[in-house]
């Protein structure tokens, strides 16, 4: 295996050099627990911890290695290594973090195209399939929508379903799967490319686990079928993980996610609501709220059918998660100044006390 098959780039291979990182390996972070890592290089797979000056120096969880992250090593031992730098990041895919205010998840770096998978005979949700194509826009990430377990409804549902989907995602591709008899699995293959870096995204028990199997030709994953007394998927895959795939693509995979919320979608949002925003400049008032207003284009578009209703209801409500991350980033970023400002108003006052 060759650091390409990995995803290395020629723009990876300059930073190397310009910063004199030559006397380190280059690998890239295929799995992590607990701020230990293992990396993949050419030559294997090491265990591998943060030297204490990165580690100390992270502003944020962010700045911490994550899946798909490539980073410049020194081995110690036959399968252990330190991490003495992390490469920058193409992009990374990330989400509001559960239960913390104002703080984000990095769900994966350095991805190509996300396969955004749901599962037809249970739990199908557009508004969730909404929240990961914002997700992926404000990643710049390319979105594919899988929609697995074909083999559970009939041929008319599946259409019905697909169209439902294309008239509020408009152009993203399509792909129904089975992961029980492989059908759609041959126009799979034909996106999946050697060296490209593929992001499994979607909640516990559609399929994943399966698919990344199935397309591995391997028994990596463990897999579980849906709870019969909650209809919901069990989670399986606990930790993030990275395949290389026979042929040539790395695909990661990621817990379930139950929660998708949004943070600083920069451009996600307009990209995924394309139709709205267009419709919205043409309101009456810029500060259109698009909810009672005289003269509001995107309600009058929703009266007449020109839009769907429960796509600007979805809209409206990931615009209002937004606002509301940001200004609790904005409150922390002042919380966290004025806490400086005393410890350095206390250390000044010790100085000056001092005989």
């Amino acid at each position: 295996m060759t650091l390409e098959d990995l995803g290395y780039t020629i723009e990876l291979a300059n930073y190397r050099r310009e910063q004199r990182l030559d006397a380190f390996e280059v690998g890239r972070v295929v799995s992590e627990h607990k701020e230990r890592y293992g990396v993949k290089t050419a030559e294997g797979e090491f265990d591998a911890e943060l030297i204490g000056h990165l580690r100390y120096s992270a502003q944020e969880r962010a700045g911490f290695p994550v899946v798909g992250d490539w980073v410049a090593i020194q081995v110690y031992d036959e399968q252990k290594a330190l991490i003495h730098g992390i490469f920058p990041r193409k992009n990374r895919i990330e989400r509001r973090a559960v239960g913390k205010h104002g703080e984000k998840q990095v769900i994966a770096t350095n991805i190509d195209y996300a396969f955004i998978v749901q599962a037809v005979g249970w739990d199908f949700n557009i508004n969730r399939i909404e929240r990961y194509l914002t997700i992926c826009n404000a990643s710049n990430v390319e979105p594919i929508l899988l929609f697995n377990k074909i083999d559970l409804i009939s041929e008319p549902e599946l259409n019905a379903l697909v169209e439902s989907v294309r008239a509020r995602a408009g152009e993203v591709p399509v792909i129904p799967i089975s992961n029980e008899t492989r059908k759609g699995y041959p126009e799979l293959n034909q996106w999946i490319e050697k060296g490209k870096t593929y992001c499994l995204l979607g909640s516990s028990g559609v399929g994943k686990s399966t698919l990344i199997n199935n397309l591995s030709g391997r028994q990596l994953m463990k897999t579980n079928s849906i709870s019969e007394s909650t209809s919901k998927g069990r989670h399986v895959t606990s930790h993030r993980e990275m395949v290389v795939l026979p042929s040539g693509g790395v695909l990661i995979d990621n817990p379930g996610m139950r929660e998708v919320g949004i943070a600083d979608s920069a451009g996600g949002l307009e990209m995924t609501f394309q139709a709205i925003v267009e419709l919205a400049k043409e309101c009456k008032f810029k500060d259109c709220t698009h909810t009672n207003e005289p003269g509001c284009v995107v309600l009058a578009a929703v009266a007449c059918g020109e839009l769907d209703e429960e796509a600007l209801e979805n809209y409206l409500k990931m615009e209002r998660e937004k606002e509301h991350y940001e200004s609790t980033v904005a409150e922390r970023r002042r919380k966290d100044k004025a806490f400086g400002k005393m410890v350095k108003s206390i250390k000044k006052n010790k100085k000056t006390d001092k005989p």
